[in-house]
């Protein structure tokens, strides 16, 4: 009996020491069950705010979604204002205008009149482009090339479209026509129209389309002189000249290595009628020809050094080679060939164009003149004051020698009998 109340008292022991660990050398199992208990009775309390804290995160939960939302909203149309704008196109757009203004421009260039005028520019270029995506929905969607584009996709909805072209082409000129002039404001307008409501249309009517084209792609740097001189002259038309010779190769071997995707979309290109090729070729090889003197012509105008026709005429030799391989051979390889040709070209003879530049003498003439008017009025202005500063000198130094005369008698008959009679003298009789 005794023996079995000690064991039972040795097993309570042992189940205790097992319940209740050493403080000193566990403290953390002395502290354990105590801290179970505190939170045993605290859990009423702990458990009563508990639907605050599930509010809370559901309103954020529904704020970080609704972020979410617009951050891919902003993404959706900001890829589609891209794609509509063309930007790569917009982009050598503004560096042919950017080129055009730096030509335009004395000894100093105007840095924030330039970036007024590339960003004018690039607006208006990105309304262009979207109206042509615009009036050839149907078109693009039957060309591999073009069905994946905002519009055939249906991403983004033709009025939507519409208004963003209104909206910035209209912002576009109006930043020109106040921080350059109206006639860079006016030439970027009617681009526009001549792109979207000329070009645009005339590609589904005549292969004349390419030739309209070029004039459009040459205004841009006529754009850009025009807003550096606030004048349109015989230099200025160098750069455009280049640009509309340059693009006929261009597009020629573009459209004869896209002959069958144009045709599915209704487009009319010169190559449609020309199918061994010869007849695209000999256009190419032509266009080239008449930009070998351009060069010359720079120099000869002032508008560059003589460096600048050594370096555009083996430029445009390599072009015409490449259109001359395109005769000779009219096949697909070669036409590729001088597509990548003109694309090396026009960024290498624009680079020559800025290195090799001379500043424009009318413009500098123009600045000359102006300094010189503001210095006539200022030198006029002063010869005035001086004028006037000594016309009051005298005036007072007359009044001065008016007032120190010795005054005169005012009796009327002589004082002394034996003395004349004084003579009165008038202040305006002294005065003459």
């Amino acid at each position: 009996m005794w023996r079995g109340g000690a064991t039972a008292a040795s097993a309570a022991r042992a189940l205790r020491s097992r319940l209740l660990a050493d403080p000193i050398r566990h403290p953390s199992g002395a502290i354990a069950p105590i801290a179970s208990a505190r939170a045993a009775c605290s859990a009423p309390s702990a458990a009563a705010p508990a639907p605050t804290v599930a509010e809370a995160a559901a309103a954020a939960a529904t704020v970080s979604s609704v972020a979410g939302s617009a951050s891919d909203v902003l993404r959706h149309y900001g890829g589609c204002y891209w794609e509509l704008s063309k930007a790569r196109l917009s982009a050598l757009v503004v560096a042919t205008s950017g080129a055009g203004y730096v030509l335009g421009s004395g000894s100093i260039v105007d840095i924030a009149g330039l970036c007024y005028t590339c960003t004018g520019t690039m607006m208006v270029a990105a309304s262009a482009n979207t109206l042509n995506q615009v009036f050839e929905i149907k078109n693009d969607a039957k060309m591999k090339r073009t069905m994946r584009r905002p519009l055939p996709s249906g991403r983004i909805s033709p009025v939507h479209a519409a208004m963003w072209a209104t909206s910035v082409g209209a912002a576009g000129t109006a930043l020109l026509a106040c921080k350059a002039n109206g006639l860079a404001a006016g030439l970027a307008a009617s681009n526009l129209v001549l792109y979207a409501f000329v070009y645009t249309p005339l590609k589904q009517i005549h292969p004349i389309n390419t030739w309209v084209g070029a004039v459009v792609g040459a205004i841009p740097p006529l754009l850009g002189w025009a807003a550096a001189a606030s004048e349109v002259s015989l230099n200025s038309m160098i750069l455009p000249a280049a640009l509309y010779f340059w693009q006929l190769p261009h597009f020629m071997a573009l459209a004869y290595l896209c002959r069958e995707d144009y045709l599915a979309g209704g487009y009319r290109m010169l190559s449609f009628a020309d199918p061994t090729g010869k007849r695209t070729a000999w256009v190419s090889l032509r266009n080239c020809l008449y930009m070998l003197p351009l060069g010359l012509f720079a120099y000869n105008c002032g508008l560059t050094s003589e460096w600048f026709s050594f370096e555009a005429s083996l430029l445009t030799m390599g072009l015409t080679i490449g259109a001359l391989s395109f005769v000779l051979d009219p096949t697909r390889k070669s036409a590729r060939r001088m597509f990548h040709g003109s694309l090396l070209y026009l960024p290498a003879l624009m680079a020559g164009l800025i290195l090799h530049r001379l500043p424009n003498e009318q413009k500098e003439q123009n600045i000359h003149q102006t300094s010189e008017m503001a210095a006539g009025v200022l030198y006029d202005s002063e010869l005035r004051d001086e004028e006037r500063a000594r016309q009051k000198r005298e005036d007072q130094k007359k009044h001065s020698r008016v007032q120190s005369r010795p005054p005169v008698a005012y009796a009327s008959v002589a004082p002394f009998p034996f003395l004349p009679v004084p003579v009165y003298v008038s202040t305006q009789g002294h005065e003459l």
